[in-house]
């Protein structure tokens, strides 16, 4: 899933909500905490919120309890010549991570 994909998952208008930490994608739209997509103080899902909670002390612990909806990706090249080697490389390094993140999680 692209950032242009996942910003259609922001929780608002009873549209699920989902959240990207460290190239996984997360579905909180089960919790309390995010209702309607937000998580105070200010945290909206539909966005890449790996930086903003590299500060929160539980991340790991508990956003690795949601379900994982899919992996975050680079969009696609808007033209059909270059660019598909960063693709390739976004994928694999997305995929990389879910193993790990999966890996650790065991």
């Amino acid at each position: 899933m692209t950032l242009t994909e996942l910003a259609g998952y922001d929780g608002r208008d009873g549209r699920p909500a989902y959240i990207a930490v460290n190239g996984t994608i997360y579905d909180v739209t089960s919790s309390p905490l995010w209702e309607k997509g937000f998580h105070p103080p200010d945290h909206q899902a539909g966005r890449d919120l790996t930086d903003e909670l590299a500060k929160a002390p539980h991340v790991r612990a508990v956003v690795e309890r949601f379900p994982v909806a899919g992996t975050l990706q680079e969009a696609a090249p808007s033209t059909g010549t270059g660019g598909g080697g960063k693709l390739v490389v976004g994928i694999i390094i997305a995929a990389v991570a879910l193993g790990l993140a999966i890996f650790l999680a065991l």
